[in-house]
């Protein structure tokens, strides 16, 4: 029997009930709790109330770095120093950001990563934009890659991943739109090995403390172009009515999304 425990795994929060009989699954603060029934020959992962993703490359089986579903709630909870698939630890230098279910790096940090600083633990990186598109064009982080739906975020996990290769995900103040996404592609990956937990496509992901704002402010010869324009702009009024629309209807898609499964469950 695993004993009542708490552990976090990059933005998601559990909770054993009733020994491996059932988890209680607590997701960010604007989400429910819902009760998945675990069947302990076969052990699957925890349920997502997020809906399937149909993606080709999930992680495949070999690739699993814990024997089972108890090891894994043991090793993940016992050690927050490992990455969510408890595979290794992680490769770059963390800091108390806003938000504490997620692993935070440093302007400083980040500008190592791209000078490549940290090649020796590191194959590749890629740098998620959660911007809005004007944000974006009036500059960002060499590289990055803009991102700020749901469906270019699930793109990721359309694609073959690497070895030892890590995503840093922000917004303009890594506040809201960039935690959001990183949570959701977490959420998705989560669905997506399900049979194999705890593998994952992105075990090692983080969020760019503070965002494009301070980055900006510290690392400018990082951007491209070397500029910043904040989301409320005089010039992108029209934009910003228009992106926070769409924003709003994936956010309710995602509800009544949840609503339905939470029905079935």
């Amino acid at each position: 029997m695993i004993p009542k425990q708490l552990f976090r795994d990059d933005g998601e929060c559990y909770q054993m009930v009733g020994g491996i009989e059932y988890f209680e699954v607590t997701k960010p603060k604007s989400d429910k709790m819902s009760f998945v029934k675990l069947d302990v020959k076969n052990p699957i992962t925890k349920c997502h109330h997020a809906d399937s993703v149909k993606a080709a490359f999930a992680v495949d089986k070999h690739d699993k770095p814990c024997s089972d579903l108890k090891t894994a709630v043991n090793t993940l909870s016992v050690n927050s120093d490992l990455i969510a698939d408890c595979s290794r630890t992680y490769s770059l230098p963390t800091v108390a950001g806003k938000h504490q279910d997620l692993n935070s790096i440093s302007p400083q940090t980040l500008s190592d990563v791209i000078d490549g600083s940290y090649k020796n633990v590191i194959n590749n990186y890629r740098i998620i934009d959660c911007r809005y598109p004007y944000e974006f064009e009036g500059g960002h982080i060499e590289g990055a890659e803009n991102r700020y739906s749901h469906a270019s975020v699930l793109e990721l996990l359309q694609k073959p991943t690497a070895e030892n290769q890590i995503l840093v995900f922000h917004c303009e103040f890594s506040s809201e739109r960039g935690p959001k996404m990183m949570r959701f592609l977490r959420s998705k990956d989560r669905e997506l090995n399900k049979e194999n937990y705890p593998a994952l496509n992105y075990p090692e992901v983080y969020l760019l403390d503070e965002g494009y704002k301070s980055f900006f402010n510290e690392k400018s010869t990082y951007c491209d172009p070397i500029s910043y324009k904040p989301m409320i702009h005089s010039e992108h009024s029209s934009d910003l009515r228009h992106f926070r629309a769409k924003s709003k209807s994936w956010t309710a898609g995602e509800k009544r999304r949840h609503a339905k499964r939470s029905i079935r469950l």
